[in-house]
């Protein structure tokens, strides 16, 4: 294959982060920049200029259509199979790593994995087990919470005691759910997350095994990533510093549900050899959206540096206009 057709429609900043030695890499990539097509021609490179094996590729994102995108236009780029290529959403990685580990995680082989709707209801018995009021203990709060320990890496076992009364509840809620599920071989989402995390941090072998089986490890979407998701990566990664990692603090919109925006500062402070590459230029905007936008989330004054440009033309000035009510505001829109 002709290494231009990976080179030659980059950008100098996508071409640097795609051809960047292999070390730890952080892409501030903001929005509009090309960040998808820097992950695919980044794994491309590894393929066919570093001879890397497929099978030694790993890369995360959030998004089970993100992941299909990734997987389908590197295929289109390298007019090959993904297959042996580890590539998905992380609770999808960490599903495939617990199925293939049923035992060292601890697990039924034949464990069930629960949606959403499907942990509410195993709550909604639990509490009507415990004969707790669901007026008092909301099953969605409830859930929440169970969900916000385990996105934290924390067991019901790992909570300090406390002599908050409700606390307590919460904890013997949180215990008994746990409890729940290990006997009926059910993992919720958050539970794919944590469980993989301790599946690797306690047994070195398999993690000395991926470790040297995953050469190189790369994330989408990194300001998204919340404790136990990073914590992961740095396993994998410990002392190899072959993570490389596409994310915006200016896009960090998911604090609500457990995204750790602070895992940007982090990962500079845990990979103190990392290399930082900026991708500035939006294809996305007109020029006058794209000098609102910078003039507005400079206010932000803990962002990491960086201005958006694009060759585009200014386009249309942009206009406030406040709505009297949702019909008045969809009226605008309408007619304009």
């Amino acid at each position: 294959m002709d290494i231009n057709k990976i080179t030659d429609s980059l950008n100098n900043a996508q071409h640097q982060a795609v051809t960047a030695p292999s070390q730890a890499v952080l892409v501030l990539a903001g929005a509009g920049s090309g960040k998808t097509r820097v992950l695919v021609h980044r794994i491309a490179w590894q393929i066919l200029m570093r001879q890397l094996s497929p099978h030694s590729i790993l890369a995360v994102t959030f998004t089970n259509k993100a992941a299909k995108e990734m997987r389908g236009r590197i295929e289109q780029l390298l007019n090959s199979s993904t297959q042996s290529m580890w590539i998905g959403t992380f609770h999808g990685i960490a599903h495939r790593l617990l199925r293939r580990h049923t035992a060292e995680a601890r697990l039924p082989s034949d464990f069930q994995v629960m949606d959403s709707s499907d942990q509410l209801r195993v709550i909604k018995r639990l509490l009507n087990t415990l004969n707790m009021d669901e007026k008092i203990w909301v099953p969605r709060e409830v859930q929440w919470y169970i969900n916000a320990q385990k996105d934290e890496g924390i067991r019901a076992k790992n909570i300090p005691d406390t002599d908050d009364p409700n606390e307590q509840q919460r904890v013997l809620l949180y215990r008994a759910y746990e409890a729940q599920c290990f006997r009926a071989g059910l993992v919720d989402f958050a539970e794919l997350l944590l469980r993989a995390f301790e599946l690797l941090r306690d047994n070195a072998e398999l993690l000395a095994h991926y470790q040297q089986q995953f050469r190189q490890v790369h994330v989408d979407e990194f300001q998204d990533t919340n404790t136990v998701q990073y914590a992961w990566l740095r396993l994998l990664t410990d002392g190899k510093d072959n993570l490389f990692i596409v994310g915006d603090d200016d896009q960090s919109i998911y604090g609500w549900r457990g995204a750790k925006i602070a895992n940007l500062r982090s990962f500079q402070q845990h990979y103190p050899n990392h290399q930082v590459i900026k991708l500035e230029q939006n294809y996305r905007s007109t020029g006058n959206i794209l000098k609102a936008a910078n003039r507005v989330i400079a206010k932000n004054q803990g962002r990491m540096d960086k201005e958006l440009w694009t060759t585009a033309v200014d386009g249309e000035l942009i206009a406030v206009y406040s709505a009297f009510s949702e019909r008045d505001e969809a009226d605008f829109v309408v007619e304009r």
